[in-house]
């Protein structure tokens, strides 16, 4: 076995070499990154491996720098160089350790993943162990969806951070691999989606954070100063990108998902892999466009989620007025109160 107790929590090879690619193919997409004493301000989770990607993004940063200055003689390439600040701020990074009711309701609570514990037990997931036992000879007591998820982890690890096509591969099919990923899926709902109110609305402050920064960024264009953090790069988990997307309104499905209703899911928009894949990136992109017609409408919004464009909720377009933007999230902007939003009222009981 590769994989060994102490990569638990670490950074692979692969995904350092991912975050430098990430990095290389962001500074060409927008040169404006790689301007001559650009300031950049890092934020990062205290965790070893956000850390990591923070490092490994830098790396790529100034290699993309170098190349884009190699050329253009020595004095070009004085001017290859970064102003940075790196920050760790778990408070904003993994805002759900310190939600105490996301703690208590959600992450403490056993039964709060009972429509999970439910598709475990359910028809599509007693297939899949009974056919495993078969193929591996062994009784289908000595096996439970929680080690057949395990078997199908380490394969799919084997595939994404080796490229190798381990033996517990060729114990599943494409239908079994569909089934598994909507277990994995209900999980994600449940515990950092959809599921329940408090998933999302604990990411109010990141949410909010990112406004804070957009709207200092106007202010001092309108009164023509230099914009004083003009990139800011916060490198968190999927457990903080998941939450930031619901509450913004994203992957949401009519129906929301069951154990029951798995046939029923087949097209569903929430599939976690795709959305928070390895190396998965959310982009705010701020613009200030010359010649409008109206103040309202000299500044405008992207965002992308790994590196393809997002179509506003409030609009299905890919470009917004930043007011309009603030307009559709006011309440989030204005009401969304961490602190209130995360207390544990006194004298309560809980009701699961």
């Amino acid at each position: 076995m590769w994989l060994q107790p102490d990569m638990d929590g670490q950074l692979a090879s692969r995904g350092r070499r991912d975050m430098k690619a990430l990095a290389g193919r962001l500074a060409a997409r927008f040169p404006g990154l790689l301007a001559p004493q650009r300031r950049l301000a890092f934020v990062s989770s205290s965790k070893p491996r956000c850390l990591d990607s923070a490092h490994a993004f830098r790396e790529g940063l100034r290699e993309a720098l170098l190349q884009h200055h190699r050329g253009q003689g020595p004095t070009a390439e004085g001017n290859a160089t970064m102003t940075e600040t790196l920050e760790v701020n778990d408070r904003l990074m993994r805002f759900f350790d310190h939600c105490e009711k996301f703690v208590r309701d959600i992450e403490d609570n056993n039964t709060a993943m009972h429509e999970v514990d439910a598709f475990k037990e359910g028809p599509e997931m007693k297939i899949i162990v009974e056919k495993v036992a078969n193929t591996l000879c062994l009784p289908v007591s000595d096996l439970n969806a929680d080690l057949i998820q395990t078997a199908f982890f380490t394969c799919s690890f084997g595939l994404a951070i080796k490229n190798v096509n381990s033996p517990w591969c060729s114990l599943f099919s494409t239908e079994d691999a569909k089934v598994l990923e909507y277990l994995n899926d209900l999980k994600q709902y449940w515990k950092r989606a959809f599921g329940y109110d408090i998933n999302s609305r604990s990411s109010c402050n990141l949410f909010q954070d990112i406004f804070k920064h957009l709207d200092q960024a106007v202010m001092e264009s309108k009164s023509s100063k230099p914009i004083s953090s003009p990139v800011i790069l916060q490198f968190g988990h999927a457990e903080t990108l998941q939450p930031l997307l619901a509450l913004m309104g994203y992957f949401k499905d009519a129906e929301p998902l069951k154990a029951h209703n798995y046939h029923r899911q087949v097209d569903r928009k929430y599939r976690s892999g795709r959305i928070v894949p390895y190396a998965s990136n959310l982009l705010f992109l701020l613009y200030h466009c010359d010649q409008t017609s109206s103040p309202e409408e000299e500044y405008k919004v992207q965002i992308l989620l790994n590196e393809r464009l997002l179509q506003f909720p409030h609009s299905g377009e890919t470009v917004s007025l930043y007011t309009d933007l603030k307009n559709h999230y006011q309440d989030l902007l204005q009401n969304c109160n961490f602190v209130e939003v995360c207390a544990m009222p006194k004298n309560t009981t809980r009701v699961d």
